[in-house]
């Protein structure tokens, strides 16, 4: 199953033949995920006004929600992770990039590449959070570095979702 796609404004989604979508996602107007990302059940990813792209290997698990604003998209870097019910707006996440479940990312925020956002953190709008750290709290703020063990488990658990994609993506051709 492709997921739920639905054109907007003449705009259609666009699916790698590699990427997984849950026949629960639904993604609409102006949203392109490359190969080998994921997208879960219950993903709402709405590129009305500007666009979406999540890009290569990256994985937006169940539940979040991705909207944009005028002129500003929402970009999913490479091999990032977005846990459960996070809420994405305009911003952009760098590559391998970890978004905490029940984040809030608002509106012209950018995530540094390898990056955490911890679970239950809201980044204020136009926030810089910096590559390789840790921020925290509600307002999210950076707290520290993070280690090598740290940064390899990101990659790791990219590679582990691009996994769970392929397999999910089989079991359901199967039916």
């Amino acid at each position: 199953m492709a997921g739920i796609l639905r054109a907007f404004d003449g705009k259609t989604p666009t699916v790698a033949l590699t990427a997984f979508v849950a026949d629960t996602a639904v993604l609409i107007g102006d949203v392109t995920i490359e190969e080998g990302a994921s997208i879960w059940y219950g993903v709402v990813l709405r590129g009305d006004i500007a666009p979406i792209v999540v890009q290569r290997n990256a994985n937006v698990q169940d539940n979040v929600v991705g909207h944009v604003d005028v002129d500003i998209p929402l970009i999913v870097g490479e091999g990032a992770t977005v846990g459960h019910s996070a809420v994405l707006h305009a911003c952009s996440i760098g590559h391998h990039a970890m978004v905490g479940m029940h984040a809030t990312v608002l509106t012209g925020v950018t995530v540094g590449d390898e990056a955490v956002v911890a679970a239950a953190a809201l980044v204020p709008e136009n926030t810089v959070v910096p590559a390789r750290s840790l921020s925290m709290g509600v307002p999210a703020r950076t707290v520290r570095p993070l280690g090598v063990d740290e940064i390899q488990e990101l990659h790791r658990r990219a590679d582990d979702y691009v996994r769970l994609g392929v397999l999910s993506r089989a079991k359901s051709k199967q039916g």
